[in-house]
């Protein structure tokens, strides 16, 4: 990253997001002493808005932020504004959904932990429902077999999808809060094993927020955790 694109970066983030997320969403952020201190270093989290990338950049010391990488679907990002913003502004890494096996989809990743970067993973795989967590997909596992080493440290959004859900343009101010957890213990899990274990780490995170004021009464009782 050159010296005038971190320049640009850091007063993005410093005058621009995290006001926007403070005033506007009225973030609130718990445990964030668990956030990683350096990389190499795996974030993960749920899956809901666009916003979710700028809120977990946006919670860490500016000095880190340029080794922050998000990784993001190669299709959504090739071209336009939005493709020059995520690679050089975000230094996303794009990686592609089709035609490569896992590990060839995750090499460009790997390489970025070998860096010693803080890579920003959505195990998803895309945007879902709001406040509904889908079952997480193998990717992750690639990495936790690649580089078992490599802290992986899990995040719980809330509100996000509900202030810009997929396909809208139209912010809306709801409160939303980020939690942080420790670093998942996954010695000795087989490989099949890692997905579930990981999503129950972030789904768990979710119990420790009070109800939101926007919160409504579920439908279904199973979902009442992530509600």
């Amino acid at each position: 990253m050159s010296r005038w694109l971190r320049l640009l970066q850091i007063l993005v983030f410093l005058l621009l997001v995290r006001p926007f997320l403070a005033v506007f969403l009225g973030l609130r952020v718990r445990h964030r002493e668990r956030l990683p201190a350096a990389g190499p270093a795996i974030l993960i989290a749920n899956h809901n808005s666009h916003l979710d990338t700028l809120v977990l950049m946006a919670l860490m010391p500016l000095r880190l932020l340029s080794r922050c990488r998000p990784v993001a679907a190669a299709d959504h990002f090739r071209s336009g504004p939005a493709g020059w913003l995520a690679r050089n502004l975000l230094r996303a890494i794009l990686v592609p959904r089709y035609g490569r096996t896992p590990a060839a989809a995750m090499a460009p990743v790997v390489q970025a932990l070998d860096a010693g970067e803080i890579v920003i993973l959505f195990p998803e795989g895309s945007r879902g429902t709001p406040e509904v967590l889908s079952a997480f997909k193998r990717g992750v596992t690639e990495l936790v077999c690649a580089r078992p080493a490599v802290p992986l440290v899990p995040v719980w959004l809330q509100g996000l999808g509900r202030s810009l859900p997929k396909a809208s343009l139209l912010f809306l101010p709801v409160d939303c809060s980020a939690v942080v957890g420790p670093p998942a213990e996954l010695a000795g899990l087989a490989p099949e094993a890692v997905p579930p274990a990981l999503q129950t780490a972030v789904a768990t995170l979710a119990t420790t927020l009070p109800p939101s004021r926007w919160a409504e009464e579920p439908a279904d009782s199973s979902t009442r955790a992530l509600d």
